[in-house]
């Protein structure tokens, strides 16, 4: 049984957390890396199911330690977990297979975007809900871009004008992020690509400095003082 959050509300959250973040260095899977004394995705999922729209949180962890996060994320929110794949991508299929007839809007999630506020989750889930089938947030790229070859030569200076950084959660009409991983070819690194792929038009919302991506061990460091200071 699907656990839920609020009956009433209209959008599935999905979490990929079956990653093992090699680039933050060795230790556990990286959802389940300690920021604040607690594991990323506690953080996240916290944070998730603190939006009034999320009916449902499916998080697809690491297929040896789904018991252990189940446990973990009982006492901070109904969630419901599933056995996640070798890669990002058939996690995201797994838990989307997961969710219960009933919301329409189905939101993507990193659980190393941990620090990411319930606004940021309320606007791209009300930006799908006016209309809009598939919606990311971004912030404006501010350093300048240069394109170089395999030899690491430069080739030009890219316009960072027409450059956006996306974040996460990014949102869908349901039917719409089905049919793109039922569509899926080759592994991309979200799921906003594999829509653009069926030429399904992605828009954009303003993204939040808080949903920074913690990846490697300075990301980390960073998002421990804007917990510390209150974030």
């Amino acid at each position: 049984m699907t656990a839920q959050l609020n009956p009433r509300g209209d959008v599935a959250v999905l979490v990929p957390a079956a990653g093992a973040g090699v680039r933050l260095g060795p230790g556990a899977p990286k959802a389940l890396r300690l920021l604040g004394g607690e594991p990323l995705l506690v953080h996240a999922v916290r944070r998730i199911a603190a939006a009034p729209s999320v009916h449902t949180v499916v998080v697809a962890a690491p297929a040896a330690d789904v018991e252990a996060v189940r446990a973990m994320l009982a006492p901070v929110a109904p969630v419901t977990v599933v056995p996640g794949g070798a890669e990002r991508q058939a996690s995201v299929a797994a838990a989307l297979a997961a969710v219960p007839a009933g919301p329409d809007i189905v939101l993507v999630h990193d659980a190393a975007r941990a620090l990411t506020p319930p606004e940021l989750v309320e606007s791209v889930a009300a930006a799908v809900r006016a209309g809009h089938d598939a919606v990311i947030p971004v912030l404006p790229v501010v350093d300048t871009v240069k394109e170089v070859d395999a030899g690491e030569r430069v080739l030009g200076t890219v316009d960072r004008a027409a450059l956006r950084a996306v974040q996460t959660p990014q949102g869908f009409r349901r039917s719409v992020l089905t049919a793109a991983h039922e569509a899926a070819g080759d592994a991309l690194t979200d799921d906003a690509g594999l829509v653009e792929k069926l030429g399904v038009p992605v828009d954009c919302v303003p993204g939040s400095e808080l949903a920074l991506k913690i990846t490697r061990p300075f990301d980390l460091a960073l998002a421990e003082h804007l917990l510390a200071s209150g974030a």
